[in-house]
Formats: C-alpha cells, sequence, structure tokens
C-alpha cells in the first residue's frame, strides 16, 4: 500500500479523545476564516487534494497560506503527504470529528 492510500484509510473505530492542548490548537486554528476554507475544501475531495490546488483559491500571498497549512497541520487537523517536490493534503476527519464531539459535551 503507498503512502497515498495509507493517508486515505479510514481510522479504527475506537472514539479518539483529545488532549487539552490539542482542543485549544484546533479551536485557534478553526478562528480563522481562511483555514475553515480551506478545510472544506480537503474535506469535500475524495483523495488527497493537491497543495497548489487550494492555494489556487485562495487570494494569499505563498507565505500566508504555508503559514495556514502550518497551523492546521500543528492541530492535527490535516497531514501534508509529500511525494517527491509534490504535497498532498489530507483532511484528519477522526480529529475533526473528536473535536466536534468533545465541544458537544460541554
Amino acid at each position: 500500500m503507498s503512502a497515498m492510500e495509507d493517508a486515505t484509510r479510514p481510522a479504527p473505530a475506537e472514539r479518539l479523545v483529545l488532549d487539552e492542548r490539542q482542543v485549544n490548537l484546533i479551536a485557534k486554528a478553526l478562528a480563522e476564516p481562511r483555514r475553515r476554507q480551506i478545510l472544506k475544501e480537503i474535506g469535500a475531495a475524495s483523495e488527497p487534494t493537491p497543495c497548489g490546488a487550494v492555494a489556487q483559491h485562495l487570494e494569499v500571498t505563498a507565505a500566508t497560506f504555508s503559514h495556514h497549512m502550518k497551523e492546521l497541520e500543528n492541530a492535527g487537523l490535516i497531514r501534508i503527504c509529500r511525494q517527491g517536490k509534490f504535497a498532498f493534503l489530507v483532511l484528519q476527519r477522526d480529529v475533526l470529528n473528536a473535536y466536534l464531539a468533545q465541544l458537544g459535551e460541554i
């Protein structure tokens, strides 16, 4: 199985529980509207999304786009899969779902 196939494979059925630090990182990441837009685009794709395809839709500099990617990756909301000089983005649905579930428990 390739790294790209592994990146899109569903997570185990076990419920993921996030620690408070990660919950705070996710909340901070989602506070920025462009990051939510990025997640929507990645989530709508049925396979890993090329980084350039997402960047094309945003009217930001390359440095700003890179910053948004780093924030989303640090929060655990996306995984960046590299193949040679290309980068593909994968939404970490299990992390997003765990975050939403934990918010629902408040």
